[in-house]
């Protein structure tokens, strides 16, 4: 049970006030005053309201029979059953990542190719981040430590044309999974904006044997502020998950009711480390245990 270590791990700031304020409620029974502490912890956490709302009902409805499994039972019912990309036989697949700058995008782009590596497909890295400097660099030696093609153009400022070059070797090498980094943007930024919705408007029109998913990196740590991310990412293109990066060091780890409640965008994978294999696929039921510290793995 590895994973549930790293995912219980991953979780220790937001499970110790969580489940620090679940305890509180128990030991002082469910009184207006203890409930109404359990929903500012909940919120603190960046739950949601709806959510610190819903589970504030689930405790009163059953405060006389033991509620943390019914509070756990319900955490999981919101969440998205299954989580894994679907990567069709019959198409190759082009796996945009985009997000802001600082949310851990290339190294995300590296560990989502070590991944799908070690599920024997054939993978390729495209450096479409032209703006960054290092980010091609950076990508090259991720790349390298993954033992993956990649294909970049230091000397390019379009990414268009980049991920145009890289998805032509693609379809010659035979690749089963094509991963983009794409440059860091503010989603205030309206000429990167649009730079993106070109390169998926590329795949499109030029490439449309491909299928295209598209994964935006949030850290975890910025709460709130992610979730105005992805909203204002999921207007301009395609967003079909999230990587929820840095979870190791925040107490916000709530963040992924909200996102699939309000947006419709699940959780498809969490990073917990620097390393190559601190990406794990997202499991709901590991995940809600890991908040609640009700893990069975203990």
């Amino acid at each position: 049970m590895a994973f549930m270590g790293k995912i219980f791990q991953a979780l220790r700031q937001t499970r110790e006030s969580v489940s620090d304020a679940f305890e509180s409620v128990i030991k002082r029974k469910v009184t207006p005053e203890s409930l109404e502490e359990l929903e500012d912890t909940l919120i603190s956490a960046d739950m949601g309201f709806a959510t610190a709302e819903a589970v504030l009902g689930v405790v009163e409805k059953n405060h006389k029979k033991g509620f943390i499994n019914k509070v756990e039972s319900y955490l999981v019912s919101e969440l998205k059953d299954r989580n894994e990309i679907e990567l069709a036989n019959e198409k190759s697949v082009v796996l945009m990542v985009v997000g802001v700058n600082g949310t851990g995008k290339t190294t995300s782009a590296a560990k989502l190719a070590n991944y799908y590596k070690s599920l024997g497909k054939k993978v390729l890295l495209v450096g479409a981040d032209t703006y960054r400097a290092a980010a091609a660099e950076q990508l090259k030696i991720w790349a390298n430590r993954v033992d993956v093609n990649i294909v970049c153009n230091e000397k390019s400022q379009q990414p268009s044309a980049v991920l145009f070059d890289g998805l032509t070797a693609a379809n010659s090498q035979g690749v089963d999974i094509t991963i983009v980094d794409t440059a860091g943007r503010l989603h205030t930024y309206t000429n990167l904006m649009a730079e993106l919705k070109k390169m998926y408007r590329v795949v499109e029109s030029r490439f449309p044997e491909y299928e295209i998913h598209s994964l935006i990196t949030l850290d975890a740590s910025l709460g709130q502020n992610s979730l105005i991310q992805a909203r204002e990412f999921a207007n301009t293109v395609q967003v079909d998950g999230a990587v929820l990066t840095k979870m190791d060091g925040t107490a916000k780890g709530g963040i992924v009711f909200p996102l699939f409640k309000e947006l419709n965008i699940p959780v498809k994978f969490i990073g917990v480390g620097e390393d190559l294999d601190d990406l794990i696929v997202f499991n709901r039921h590991e995940y809600v245990q890991g908040l609640l510290g009700t893990s069975d793995s203990e």
